[in-house]
Parts: structure tokens; C-alpha cells; sequence
């Protein structure tokens, strides 16, 4: 239940992640920017530098010049990628530029208040020379690096996290990107979800019935943009002996090299599935009409491919 995806990606666009991690890449966003009050008292601006898939980059460098070019403030990042100035600014526009090794500058503009500081948000760093689309050609899923999660509500109060630990799959990439395809093949019985009774329900025919139906599969049938690095993947996802088509909400984080001599492509894609749509009609209920496990499903794709065959790798 891979897929794929393109675009071209943008630097000032907000990190991929819950809200409470990243916020939605504007000042005042998120416990970070919650955080300024204390540390903005200082003066000066404050900004967290993190990558397309929400990791800090802790060795960024935030450069602030004025309206003429000059620079006046530089300043590096700390272990949670949040980087700070020390001194008051006059009042005005800036523009603040965030480098780090390996990694596209990203470029913002910051309004010092009358109070001479201010809170610039999350600027976010692409890999150097990886926003360009991958290649055409056929790119190998990598299973080792790559995760595929289902979570479902339990007792309508928290989350349950289950993943499968066997599949694989392949994505064509055209020279018309949206004539690309991806299949992709799960193995069911390879569900875990840390608890070895509560598995061998999931794998039960009350839930993906793994004796009659040992593998899940999905086959894409159209990709549509819905953004510069965005993308719905449309497909037919197969699980229990039925057939749906399920889109995928997908995000592409760029291309890179990698240890072995290789070249990879990563992506990050959601979905929601309901239970019933694949003959799962389990539903005990514990209370005031409250089920024990959710109908929804809500799918979380976290993958890797590499150009050609999947090679040798150790880590």
C-alpha cells in the first residue's frame, strides 16, 4: 500500500506533521511558538528550521539582512532546530534566510514589531537538488526503510497503532508523471501492533481473516495534483476479497543519494478506510453506544524507493 508521487517541492511551505509538532508554518503556530513569549523577551527574531518530514535540522544557520541587503544578525540552530538572534532589531522588514549543509536555503520575511522582535514560524529545508521529480523508470519500494501503520480509535478516547512488517512494491514513473503507476502487496498476517492476543484477533476472521485472504494489494489507477508537492494517488485497494478504490493524500519529500551507490525517492501518504467498505463488521459495544474499536481507519505511509532493483544494504 505504497505509492508515489511528484512535485516540485517548496521551501516555505509548512512542515508535514501533526499540529501540535510543526504547526502550519506561520508565526504563533505550535508549542514553539507558544515558547517565544519567554524567549522572544530577549529581542531579536526566533525561527524553527525543520526538513519536509518534520525533523529539526540542527545544524541550520539563520541569516537576517535589512531592506538594503545588509546582514545584521546570524545566529545557529540548537538540538530542537530552533534558532534565535540575541539582540533587538529596529522595527521594520527583514529578510530571514535559513542554510544548513546538504539542504536548500529557505527564505522568509519577518515584521519587527515596536517590542524589536519577532517570531518568524517554521522554515523548511529540502535536500539540496531534491525537489526535482524522480527520473522515469521503475523504482523499487524499500521495506527496510519504509512503514506502513493503521490506526483505529479504541474506547473512543486514544489511538491504537498497528503495522504490517511484510510488503513490498514497485512504482513506474512516465515522462507524463500522471500516467505513473505503483502496485504494491501486503501480507496480512504480518499485523503487529504490540500485543500478541489483540493480533491474533486482528488476523481472525472477524478482521482481515488472513487464513482465507493472506495478502492486501493495491494497484493505482490515476494521480491528480493538488499542489506543488501534492498529490492524489486513485486506486484499487484489494483486502477480505473486496475491492475499493481508496485515494491517497501524498506528499513528495524529494530524491537523494544513499550509502550504497543508489538513488532514492521518499514520500510520505494518508488515508481513511472504513471497516465496513471490506466486510469488517466486528463492532463490540462497551458503553452508551460507544464502540471498542472505530469504524474508520486512518492509514499512514511513510516510504522509500530506490532506483531499479533494491539493493544490498545494512542500515
Amino acid at each position: 500500500m505504497t505509492t508515489m508521487g511528484a512535485g516540485h517541492g517548496r521551501a516555505d511551505e509548512g512542515a508535514h506533521g501533526t499540529p501540535s509538532e510543526a504547526g502550519d508554518g506561520h508565526a504563533g503556530t505550535g508549542p514553539a511558538a507558544g515558547a517565544a513569549g519567554a524567549d522572544g523577551a530577549r529581542g531579536g527574531l526566533r525561527a524553527r528550521v525543520r526538513t519536509r518530514d518534520n525533523w529539526a535540522v540542527r545544524h541550520a544557520v539563520l541569516t537576517v539582512t535589512d531592506m538594503a541587503g545588509q546582514q545584521v544578525a546570524r545566529a545557529a540552530a540548537d538540538e530542537e532546530g530552533v534558532v534565535r538572534t540575541a539582540e533587538p532589531l529596529p522595527p521594520g522588514p527583514y529578510t530571514v534566510i535559513a542554510t544548513a549543509v546538504g539542504y536548500a536555503p529557505a527564505a522568509a520575511t519577518a515584521l519587527v514589531t515596536a517590542t524589536g522582535r519577532a517570531d518568524v514560524g517554521t522554515l523548511v529545508l529540502a535536500r539540496q537538488g531534491g525537489v526535482e521529480l524522480p527520473p522515469p523508470g521503475t523504482w523499487s519500494l524499500d521495506p527496510v526503510h519504509s512503514s506502513v501503520t493503521a490506526i483505529a480509535q479504541h474506547l473512543g478516547i486514544s489511538s491504537i497503532r498497528g503495522r504490517f512488517l511484510g510488503f513490498g512494491g514497485r512504482v513506474e514513473i512516465a515522462e507524463d508523471i500522471e500516467k505513473s503507476r505503483v502496485t504494491a502487496v501486503i501480507e496480512a498476517a504480518s499485523i503487529d501492533s504490540g500485543n500478541d492476543m489483540r493480533d491474533g484477533h486482528l488476523r481472525s476472521a472477524d478482521f482481515l481473516d488472513v487464513a482465507r485472504f493472506p495478502q492486501i494489494t493495491y494497484a493505482s489507477t490515476g494521480l491528480t495534483p493538488v499542489g506543488s508537492d501534492r498529490w492524489t494517488v486513485h486506486g484499487d485497494l484489494t483486502m477480505r476479497g473486496v475491492v475499493r478504490q481508496v485515494d491517497l493524500d501524498l506528499t513528495y519529500l524529494g530524491t537523494g543519494q544513499d550509502p550504497w551507490g543508489g538513488v532514492r525517492a521518499a514520500y510520505r501518504a494518508t488515508a481513511e478506510l472504513r471497516r465496513e467498505d471490506f466486510a469488517m463488521h466486528y463492532n463490540q459495544v462497551v458503553a452508551a453506544g460507544i464502540a471498542a474499536i472505530g469504524t474508520t481507519l486512518r492509514v499512514e505511509l511513510d516510504i522509500q524507493t530506490v532506483q531499479g532493483d533494491l539493493p544490498q544494504q545494512t542500515a
